[in-house]
């Protein structure tokens, strides 16, 4: 019996091989590509990079908490710094390598393979467009960090990279930057619909990388061991010149490619967020700034008012999210004009060799901002505006007001408003009860999975950095 048993069993297993001619086939997924074009890939990685520096969900994205422009309502754990109780660092540090810097890496090496693409300079300038992406998503966990994997990070075989030192990263970013530039000027074209932030226009990928430059030097201008004044000035000619150059992702109105707000929010029917006191404080009742109903909406009584941070606060008697913000298809911008000009105007106070004035500079980025929300002030609205102590320049405390004006600006892009206010350190923030200002977050904690996987490396970094903690300043952090 067992005889024939073994005999039937053997007869099924050659009349399967026998009906295929490759026994693999029979587990290999038809539908699953295993060669992914790279305009899908630099797609995918610029959905995704867009994706978590804009989300508003708690599990990976806390920012707008932490620099006070939003607040929470039932669950204040985030408000009041506790990373520990979610995989918040993780959540944040694992989509930037994984679906960011390694589909970009996947995009360059499908770019170099491609032998449809004859002109060197197109893959050239295609390869530029990938790497100026990546070399974005890098200075985002470097500021967000300190020293993180990078010359080890693209070898998935490689379980425990190093961690690189900071400077040092980022002084082969310009570089990298400076390359990449140079193809761009020298290529005819690159992407086209793959390319969903600049339809591959080369020209504005040169402005955003020459503005990126500009933003990486002001980040490391009271940084020791880098010239900081060079790098900004040379990059000045390039940059940004309008709102027209905007770096901006734009959203659909149906899933699956809908704003990640309008999916934390409103397609989930939460009701967390609300507008934090900090932020209504200035903008109602110091500013009577034009721009607060385009952030925000009034509470059921129709009044604007803030919670408070680090505690539990009534959604409906505060002001909540705007339906602007909320909108499906409410676009999301990585880089723009405004922080070109509020940038010129620090630069031009620091006495760095740039056209124009601090004030003049200073006075464009307001307009600017204002612009990117749709309003339009005439010229005695805005001397109505700019005549409030709090907006008027002043080049003895050109950081407060540079800082204030930018905190106000970068709104609804939490991880360079948290940047910039580190950087500035203004306006003041509010610590939540039994909180300090010195327990504002100066930096997020690596992953813990990084502590069990990779300990040697992660405890060499942390050393490095000076501890691996919520408060730990990193070296261009001098206020």
């Amino acid at each position: 019996m067992k005889k024939i048993i073994y005999s039937v069993a053997l007869l099924a297993v050659v009349m399967l091989v026998g009906c295929s001619k490759n026994f693999e086939d029979m587990n290999t997924n038809p539908k699953q590509p295993t060669d992914v074009p790279s305009a899908y890939l630099l797609t995918s990685a610029q959905k995704n990079l867009t994706d978590i520096l804009t989300s508003s969900n708690v599990n990976s994205n806390v920012f707008r908490l932490w620099t006070q422009h939003w607040t929470e309502t039932t669950y204040f754990d985030e408000s009041r710094y506790d990373v520990v109780t979610r995989l918040i660092a993780a959540n944040f540090w694992t989509p930037l390598y994984r679906d960011v810097i390694k589909d970009l890496d996947a995009c360059k090496t499908a770019i170099t393979a491609d032998s449809k693409i004859t002109d060197k300079s197109v893959k050239a300038s295609q390869t530029a467009i990938a790497d100026i992406l990546q070399v974005y998503t890098y200075s985002i966990l470097l500021e967000t960090y300190g020293n993180v994997p990078y010359s080890e990070a693209m070898d998935i075989t490689n379980l425990q990279p190093k961690y690189d030192d900071a400077l040092t990263t980022y002084k082969d970013l310009f570089k990298r930057l400076d390359a990449d530039i140079k193809d761009l000027k020298a290529g005819s074209s690159s992407f086209a619909a793959g390319d969903v932030i600049y339809g591959g226009d080369n020209s504005l990928w040169v402005k955003f990388a020459a503005t990126l430059k500009m933003r990486m030097a002001m980040t490391l201008s009271e940084a020791t061991g880098f010239d900081a004044k060079t790098a900004f000035e040379g990059a000045v000619a390039d940059a940004m010149s309008s709102n027209a150059d905007d770096a901006v992702f734009h959203y659909e109105s149906t899933p699956p490619n809908t704003n990640p707000i309008w999916v934390d929010l409103i397609q989930s029917g939460r009701k967390d967020f609300i507008a934090s006191e900090t932020i209504i404080a200035w903008m109602q009742d110091s500013l009577n700034d034009p721009r607060l109903t385009a952030y925000f909406r009034p509470n059921a009584s129709g009044n604007y008012t803030g919670g408070v941070n680090g505690t539990g606060n009534s959604y409906k008697n505060n002001a909540k999210p705007s339906y602007t913000v909320t909108d499906p298809a409410a676009p999301a911008t990585l880089m723009n004009y405004t922080e070109t000009e509020f940038m010129l105007a620090e630069a031009a106070a620091r006495s760095w060799a740039v056209p124009g004035t601090a004030e003049e500079h200073y006075k464009a980025g307001i307009t600017s901002s204002f612009a990117d929300w749709g309003i339009t002030l005439d010229s005695t609205s805005f001397a109505t505006y700019y005549s409030n102590a709090h907006v008027q320049y002043n080049s003895a405390s050109y950081e407060k007001c540079i800082g204030l004006q930018k905190w106000l600006a970068l709104y609804n892009r939490p991880v360079d408003a948290w940047t910039e206010w580190r950087r500035l350190d203004y306006p003041a923030l509010t610590p939540p009860p039994g909180l300090s200002a010195s327990d504002i977050p100066a930096r997020m904690t690596y992953p813990i999975h990084e502590q069990t996987i990779n300990g040697s490396n992660y405890n060499a970094a942390s050393s490095a950095i000076g501890s691996d903690k919520l408060t730990t300043k990193l070296f261009w952090d001098k206020h």
